[in-house]
């Protein structure tokens, strides 16, 4: 199935995209990578390069930062109609280091640009010509007035008939649990498709076993939940059915950014006219490719590197239980 027509686009993000520096080298190098992030931005990344028409809306700073972000957009054909840029406050970065616990986040964000983004900021035509938005918990969480711009975004994708995708993308660091629970949880029900991960629901939930938690979330009514579940694969669950899609096996180095590349390849199928446990085992080994590179955009990959490694490897199919 084509892409829709009507729509002007197949996805629009919203959220904080940073420039990353990111550890190279392995625990204790002083040699960093400069690359690019966030993770609604990341998502709007990965669904560009699986072929969907993608757009972004957040503000950058007019610094040499918010250039290279525009840049980036531009080089991977990401709408930026709706990127607004700030004279007064600065595009966020951050650092990746890698421990033996696995990678760690320093932000240096506070009163960046995107944080200071309005409910009047926002591109409503874009949105409503749009055919599903994409937003996270961390949209949520950077600052009062960008969570407020979030739920006016979903509020003018639903009255106009436009499907809202949300990532649980929890991130304690930005705020206490129980106010992010309040604010995710009300941002999940209001979503057709809701896409946590697995340690991310665990806390949110309260709960341990992934079916639990699939339960959980069907007791909200959301009309279609994809548990990712990392290197165990992914649970679905739409309309009372449910599978699950194994794991892939890949000489994994930097997991950054992989949630965020299974969203916005899964997201490109569905837009596709895929069905969703065939678009989440696509999703699943485009996610796994994208760990075996350093950084949050660079080594996610296009559909034509996925397409090859099905036919070299195969991709581990979804089963109903």
């Amino acid at each position: 199935m084509a892409f829709d027509p009507v729509c002007r686009l197949d996805l629009l993000c919203l959220g904080e995209a940073m420039v990353e520096f990111n550890q190279t080298g392995g625990q204790g190098s002083d040699q960093y990578l400069r690359g690019f992030g966030g993770d609604t931005s990341n998502c709007a990344m990965a669904a560009a390069r699986q072929g969907a028409r993608v757009g972004y809306i957040t503000q950058v700073g007019s610094d040499p930062f918010g250039d290279l972000l525009l840049a980036l957009w531009a080089e991977e054909g990401v709408d930026t109609a709706g990127v607004g840029r700030s004279r007064e406050a600065a595009t966020g970065i951050y650092f990746v280091t890698h421990t033996a616990a696995g990678h760690a986040f320093t932000y240096y964000r506070k009163n960046s640009a995107a944080s200071q983004m309005r409910p009047g900021d926002l591109p409503r035509q874009l949105i409503e010509s749009t055919s599903m938005l994409q937003l996270s918990g961390i949209s949520l969480a950077v600052s009062q007035s960008l969570r407020d711009s979030c739920f006016a975004a979903i509020d003018m994708a639903r009255n106009a008939g436009r499907r809202v995708a949300f990532d649980t993308n929890l991130r304690l660091k930005l705020w206490d649990l129980n106010e992010a629970r309040t604010h995710i949880h009300r941002a999940a029900s209001l979503s057709h498709i809701l896409l946590p991960g697995l340690e991310d629901a665990r806390a949110l939930s309260g709960l341990r076993e992934p079916e639990a938690i699939l339960d959980f979330y069907a007791a909200m009514d959301i009309p279609l939940v994809v548990l990712k579940c990392g290197a165990e694969g992914v649970l679905l669950a739409e309309g009372g059915r449910r599978w699950r899609v194994p794991g892939h096996s890949v000489p994994s180095v930097d997991a950054t950014g992989a949630g965020d590349c299974f969203d916005g390849a899964f997201l490109a199928e569905l837009a596709r006219g895929v069905v969703p446990p065939i678009a989440a085992a696509y999703a699943n080994t485009a996610a796994a490719l994208s760990t075996i590179g350093y950084g949050a955009v660079a080594p996610i990959p296009r559909r034509a590197a996925v397409e090859a490694y099905f036919r070299s490897v195969g991709s581990p199919q979804p089963v109903e239980f």
